[in-house]
């Protein structure tokens, strides 16, 4: 069950929120944080559909690494109404060493227990995971 790389096993509640969010749309974000004293991914916090994208980046800590899923609503240049489920693996200058390995040694197969992730971002600022880069990478 774990990954041989970084020991870090994937709570199924992560897995359960991940299918309410893409086939329910019960969410509009799900931020993961690794809980090092079970050795394991969980659910941090759950953004209900009504709040927006500065909501889920303002619940980011400024200091320490998290993954997320974001589910980006947009309109494409022909007028249609499209959404893409964006994975966003977190980890400030800011944060700890040994936390930010930890969470690039974990992430692969983490994202792979999450069927249905469109496009992957990486950011150590928020600057690099602004409203303009979402909405150029899910063009």
């Amino acid at each position: 069950m774990s990954n041989s790389a970084s020991g870090m096993a994937v709570c199924d509640e992560c897995k359960l929120k991940f299918l309410e969010l893409k086939a329910k749309r019960s969410f509009r974000f799900i931020v993961f944080k690794i809980n090092e004293k079970v050795q394991q991914v969980v659910v941090d916090r759950l953004g209900q559909p009504g709040e927006s994208y500065e909501d889920f980046t303002a619940c980011l800590p400024a200091d320490e690494c998290r993954y997320a899923v974001f589910d980006f609503d947009f309109v494409t240049d022909e007028n249609c109404q499209k959404s893409k489920i964006f994975f966003i693996s977190w980890a400030p200058d800011t944060s700890r060493v040994r936390s930010k390995m930890l969470y690039a040694s974990s992430k692969d197969r983490f994202k792979r227990e999450l069927d249905g992730i469109q496009v992957e971002l990486q950011a150590t600022d928020p600057s690099e995971m602004s409203m303009d880069i979402v909405k150029a990478r899910a063009l």
